[in-house]
């Protein structure tokens, strides 16, 4: 496990669950930054409880739709990391409207691009420094998620190929209706990990898109196929085995490599 990692959008569903399976894990990470936008509030009683019994554990405010909470928050975390840097970083904090064309408008989907576009590129821009010190810090000559990495957590919604199969999963995964705001979105994010992934490779910094699957959470409805803690589960096995061959793909939460 990365001596330093963080999840945005911590306080509920997959973020709140990537932060039990790590922070309990046999290997946790020596910090572990659980980001939300009002660790005060109601919503993160789940995780100021597990934060109570996890040292590692810190909980850090982070609205990723606020610049300048971002660079405060990034701040925040260099000046608790030191001389380390931060290992891993998961983009997880995302909006789901739902929908259908008749029911969009701009502002939604202004404000869906703003915070799962957007927000992963100005959260990874403002610990650039924090990860790059990470990977240099290593003395590892491969990739990896332990030395440095960014994921992007992703849906299989972003597959346009995926997305003309009728009975398939994506058609399943979709039907809460055909709006433009809940694909071009996800497609958008995975054109992010590819530019990512070019430009952070020279700083030995892996970047990859993850689909964790349908998931019983808030966003994914009750419909969903799977609970959390088993898509949490996969997803840190993939992680824990990512390579150079890894960097830019989009990967499902078994590790299997999803079409664009």
């Amino acid at each position: 496990m990365p001596i330093a990692a963080l999840v945005t959008g911590a306080s509920r569903g997959l973020g709140l669950e990537l932060i039990r399976q790590l922070g309990r894990g046999e290997r946790p990470p020596r910090y572990l930054f659980a980001a939300c936008r009002e660790p005060e509030g109601t919503g993160a009683t789940e995780l100021k409880n597990f934060a109570k019994c996890f040292s590692n554990v810190k909980i850090v405010k982070m609205d990723v739709d606020d610049l300048n909470s971002i660079q405060e928050t990034a701040e925040q975390i260099q000046k608790v990391l030191k001389d380390n840097g931060l290992n891993l970083l998961i983009n997880n904090a995302g909006i789901n409207f739902g929908g259908d064309l008749n029911g969009i408008t701009p502002e939604i989907m202004m404000k869906t691009y703003t915070t799962n576009v957007i927000a992963p590129v100005m959260v990874t821009k403002a610990l650039l420094p924090s990860l790059m010190q990470a990977a240099q810090l290593s003395g590892e000559h491969g990739f990896s998620s332990e030395k440095a990495a960014v994921i992007n957590m992703s849906s299989i919604m972003a597959s346009m190929e995926m997305f003309n199969i009728q009975n398939g999963k994506a058609y399943s995964y979709s039907q809460q209706g055909q709006c433009p705001s809940l694909h071009a979105h996800r497609a958008a994010l995975n054109m992010v990990t590819k530019c990512l992934a070019s430009e952070l490779k020279p700083h030995g910094i892996l970047c990859a898109s993850v689909h964790p699957g349908w998931v019983k959470t808030d966003m994914g409805g009750e419909k969903a196929s799977l609970f959390k803690e088993e898509s949490v589960e996969g997803i840190l096995k993939v992680l824990a085995r990512l390579s150079e061959q890894d960097n830019g793909l989009f990967l499902d939460w078994r590790g299997q490599r999803l079409p664009w």
